[in-house]
C-alpha cells in the first residue's frame, strides 16, 4: 500500500535544484513519484515501505536539508 511523506526542504529555489532533489530521492527503493513546489518548499515522496532515514539522507546528498 503506497504511502506519501511530506518534507519542508528550504534553499531550493529553482529548477536545477527540483531536479537535484528529485534525483536523490527518486533513486531511493520503494520511492514511486517525488513531487516539488518550489513555492512551499513542499516535498511530497510517495511509495511503498517508505525509510524516513534514507529519504532525509537523499535530500542532504542533494544539497538541501529537510525539516
Amino acid at each position: 500500500m503506497s504511502e506519501t511523506i511530506t518534507y519542508t526542504v528550504s534553499g531550493m529555489t529553482c529548477d536545477h535544484c527540483k531536479n537535484a532533489v528529485t534525483g536523490e530521492l527518486s533513486s531511493v527503493a520503494g520511492v514511486e513519484v517525488v513531487d516539488v513546489d518550489l513555492g512551499t518548499k513542499l516535498v511530497m515522496v510517495t511509495g511503498e515501505e517508505l525509510d524516513d532515514v534514507a529519504l532525509r539522507a537523499a535530500i542532504e546528498q542533494a544539497g538541501y536539508e529537510a525539516a
